[in-house]
């Protein structure tokens, strides 16, 4: 639905200023002096907390598939649960998620003792094959999201190590720098090597196919299937009961009424505090979280690229100052930007083709916890029941007791 109409009609009430003057963004006050207050949103921080589940159990499988022959003794991986943020023991954890690992005897050394380790249970090895399915799917997906964040930096040309640190948020497999950028020689150069600190990625050739942000492919969809001609806009969702003072209420309706800048433009000739390169920036921003996996991102992650995306120190107050676009939580200590259209409620709607990964790990988690719920709801009943059989056989050798003391009154009479 384009965002035009919907700005007009909710400002309607509110004075227009002329924008046929190049100066007329000179009336209002400096971006950097417009404030908004941060409103929680209780449906998006929902939806970040059930997350929980599977970043602390992606972790825990990740650290033992990184071991050599993925292997692992459990008295090793319990020395780390600090800092896989474990708050239960690892036999705890194991016996709430059966089917992940097995546990085996081995010993640490060829003279030592036996001790319990770990090894990939059947159900994760499945889930293993299964993500490789997906992934060689959806290979020319992640081929586009890398081609793009190449595309839209300054100079076609982003940090590796960079890129390996956000492979998580945007779903790019662990070793996409060896498995994936060879295979793409017209697309891709690799330059230095990755983890000194000094390797780059670099966009051999521009594809005009990529270079449509998803706003601009929405207004396209939205031509063809009205036969109007859209402009590129963007979809505000101010949360409820969410109200701006007057003075940003104008500074936004005529912000928007700016024509939209594809983040695959040229910038270089913006003024970086020019509500034109706040347009832009918001462009970015919004691609950004778009091609992420879960459609948000850290903040401070998205920090990591202010010199390849032209990012002013203070881009973060972009997420309140736009808060019908964006939010920003603070769930768990951590600013998190999140991509407010792509969520309905606590709900992901705007899912990424390769967020089927996270569905199946999750399906084997829940079916592992119910199993593990069902053992744990047999071993209740089997303990209340042998404590009412032992409560009967007590009460019966009481009553024969009593029955037996008074047959030998009896007999005393």
């Amino acid at each position: 639905m384009p965002l035009l109409p919907i700005v007009k009609s909710q400002l309607s009430s509110f004075r227009r200023i002329s924008l046929s003057n190049p100066s007329g963004f000179n009336q209002c006050r400096l971006i950097s002096s417009l404030k908004v207050v941060w409103r929680k949103d209780t449906h998006i921080d929902e939806a970040i907390e059930k997350d929980k589940r599977w970043r602390l159990c992606s972790r825990v499988v990740k650290e033992v598939l990184n071991e050599p022959g993925q292997v692992i003794p459990i008295k090793y991986l319990e020395k780390r649960r600090e800092r896989l943020r474990l708050t239960v023991k690892v036999k705890t954890f194991l016996n709430r998620y059966p089917g992940l690992f097995e546990i085996y005897p081995d010993r640490i050394k060829p003279k030592s003792e036996l001790v319990p380790f770990l090894r990939v249970g059947p159900r994760l090895r499945q889930f293993i094959d299964e993500e490789k399915r997906i992934r060689a799917d959806n290979e020319p997906l992640v081929v586009a999201k890398l081609s793009k964040l190449l595309m839209m930096s300054k100079h076609k040309v982003v940090s590796a190590d960079k890129l390996v640190h956000v492979k998580r948020e945007f779903g790019f497999p662990d070793d996409f720098l060896c498995s994936l950028i060879p295979k793409y020689p017209e697309l891709f150069r690799l330059v230095g090597c990755p983890g000194e600190g000094k390797s780059f990625l670099e966009l051999v050739s521009w594809r005009p196919e990529f270079a449509k942000s998803v706003i601009e492919l929405r207004s396209e969809e939205e031509s063809r299937l009205t036969g109007i001609r859209m402009r590129p806009a963007f979809n505000v969702q101010l949360p409820q009961g969410f109200f701006l003072k007057k003075e940003m209420r104008e500074w936004v309706r005529d912000w928007m009424e700016l024509p939209y800048i594809s983040p695959y433009s040229d910038a270089t000739h913006l003024d970086q505090a020019s509500p034109e390169m706040e347009k832009r920036t918001v462009g970015v921003f919004h691609e950004l979280l778009s091609l992420s996996l879960l459609r948000r991102v850290p903040v401070p992650i998205l920090g990591k690229f202010c010199e390849e995306y032209r990012l002013s120190n203070a881009f973060p107050n972009i997420f309140t100052r736009h808060s019908g676009i964006f939010y920003m939580s603070l769930k768990e200590g951590i600013k998190t930007a999140v991509l407010r259209e792509a969520y309905k409620n606590s709900e992901l709607i705007d899912k990424d083709p390769l967020h089927e990964i996270k569905d199946k790990f999750m399906e084997m988690l829940d079916e592992g916890h119910r199993e593990w719920l069902e053992a744990e709801r047999l071993r209740r009943e089997s303990v209340q029941w042998e404590m009412e059989q032992a409560a009967n056989r007590n009460a019966g050798g009481q009553d024969w007791e009593e029955g037996s003391a008074e047959d030998g009154f009896q007999e005393c009479q």
